[in-house]
């Protein structure tokens, strides 16, 4: 089975007083390839990533080594279907922009600039925030034991590199709470017909109970009649 180097994007913001400003975007595109059969092993100064896609019959693995050092406990991945999105924290602050993403400074062919995310140095300012990127972006800090990541394999994760792996999606808890409370009421609903059944029954036994009455009265009466004529 091929093995392919797959295509990578980057792009980066710099910030000498915000940390949370100063970091590098890295996606890695490996469509089909599910968490289960992917392993990533993020570090200060490298990056390796290797994944497996049934569809594509094909095994993906890249390696960089970064221009400078970056905080594995500060950075953040999202995987989707497509690919594998990565926000990594730049471990030193400074205004300056890395000159390139890699220590090496050969061309690698394929590694391509993110121009979606990219902005110029000087035009930091007046860009947007990224706060609706960073929000879909899993945390991966303390999953490592070595003061990096170690090796993440996230067939182990339960839900992959997003949000926190095996947790219920809160938004499903919601509904089914609400499929909790119909239940509840229709259950109220059906009980309701069978208290008015009883009421029913017990109103017919009450009229009953006053025919039965009534008939008694008036056979004593004419018991009554009866005696006098004779």
């Amino acid at each position: 089975m091929s093995q392919i180097t797959p295509e990578v994007l980057w792009a980066q913001r710099s910030s000498s007083t915000d940390a949370e400003k100063n970091h590098v975007f890295l996606t890695i595109s490996v469509p089909d390839v599910p968490a289960k059969s992917m392993k990533l092993d993020i570090q200060p100064t490298k990056l390796t990533f290797t994944g497996h896609s049934d569809t594509k019959k094909a095994d993906y693995h890249v390696e960089l080594e970064f221009y400078a050092e970056i905080d594995p406990k500060e950075s953040k991945v999202h995987h989707t279907a497509r690919d594998l999105e990565m926000v990594l924290r730049k471990k030193e602050l400074k205004d300056e922009y890395w000159p390139r993403l890699l220590k090496n400074s050969q061309k690698m062919h394929f590694l391509k600039t993110d121009f979606d995310k990219w902005v110029d140095e000087d035009e930091q300012d007046a860009a947007p925030d990224d706060d609706d990127y960073m929000s879909k972006m899993g945390g991966m800090g303390g999953m490592g034991g070595d003061g990096g990541f170690g090796g993440i394999d996230f067939s182990k994760l339960g839900a992959g590199a997003g949000g926190a792996g095996g947790m219920p999606d809160l938004g499903d808890m919601g509904a089914m709470g609400g499929m909790g409370g119909d239940e509840d009421e229709d259950d109220e609903d059906e009980d309701m017909p069978e208290l008015l059944e009883d009421e029913g029954k017990s109103g017919g036994d009450a009229a009953k109970t006053e025919g039965s009455s009534s008939e008694t009265g008036a056979s004593a009466t004419t018991t009554s009649k009866i005696q006098e004529v004779e």
